[in-house]
């Protein structure tokens, strides 16, 4: 009967007993046949305790699977990357971070347009932008700040000399990273004191890929205005100098975007600490 349910449950037995009636009721069934010598429950009665089981037993497995998410992170993770970025060390990153979780996957897009991530369906975009930052109603996380400055070949600057003065750099050879191939071509360079000057030039070579840029300036063939963070090798074995190390391009910051962090899957959450460590451990560098 009811005692024993009541005890069972916690509950008084008054109150389970007119909690079943209320649930008769609006079923508009009898579940159970009582009496004061009968307790038993009708056929109807059993078979809506079985479907209730059923849905008892599907809701603990889901809260079971939202525990062990967040366990461990898993699951498949929605990345967009521009493409230079990926090929310097985005993508080696993304290797040591599947390593260290087998059960997460990523789906990555290398591309240099501009991903809507909401209406997309994206988890995270890294990007790289000038300064001030857009206020999309997205969340952001800097990766780097450390800006962008010019480089040249060695054999370049032997050929041309070490110039002295922005305005000397209109007329040399120089390359752009560009989507649209018509648009105008300037340097925006600031000095330290406070002075800016603007550098009209005509490239040569125009591309989006940041890498394609790095390994024509390498080769001679002009000025290249890239992230400080692509160039350390090159610098340090001679391969670029820095042109003009006093005037700096203006800052482009290298960032990350996602919609919310209520309700972020682990493995998400996971990525985006992960990279932001390494591009620390680049700065510290």
């Amino acid at each position: 009967g009811f005692a024993p349910a009541g005890r069972a449950l916690a509950l008084p037995k008054s109150k389970l007993s007119r909690r079943i009636a209320q649930l008769e009721d609006r079923l508009g069934v009898r579940l159970i046949q009582r009496s004061t010598r009968r307790f038993v429950v009708t056929e109807v009665g059993q078979r809506y305790y079985e479907h209730c089981r059923a849905m008892l037993v599907e809701a603990e497995a889901a809260q079971q699977t939202i525990e062990s998410l967040q366990a461990e992170p898993q699951g498949t993770i929605r990345l967009v990357c521009p493409v230079g970025l990926l090929h310097f060390h985005v993508n080696q990153m993304l290797a040591q971070f599947m390593l260290r979780y087998p059960k997460v996957v990523v789906h990555l897009e290398a591309t240099n347009r501009r991903v809507d991530v909401l209406n997309e369906g994206v988890d995270i975009a890294v990007r790289v932008r000038p300064l001030p930052l857009e206020d999309s109603g997205l969340v952001m996380r800097v990766l780097s700040d450390r800006g962008q400055c010019l480089v040249a070949s060695p054999a370049l600057i032997a050929a041309r000399g070490q110039p002295d003065t922005p305005e000397q750099l209109a007329d040399w050879p120089s390359l752009s990273r560009s989507d649209a191939p018509h648009e105008r071509h300037q340097w925006v360079l600031h000095h330290d004191d406070g002075r800016e000057v603007v550098v009209q030039h005509q490239p040569r070579y125009i591309t989006s890929d940041m890498v394609a840029l790095r390994a024509s300036a390498v080769a001679g063939v002009g000025i290249a205005q890239l992230p400080v963070l692509m160039l350390a090798e090159e610098v340090k074995r001679g391969t670029l100098v820095r042109v003009l190390p006093d005037w700096a391009p203006r800052r482009e910051v290298i960032h990350l975007v996602f919609p919310s962090r209520r309700g972020m899957l682990p493995a998400v959450r996971a990525l985006i600490d992960f990279l932001v460590e390494q591009y620390a451990s680049f700065a510290e560098e």
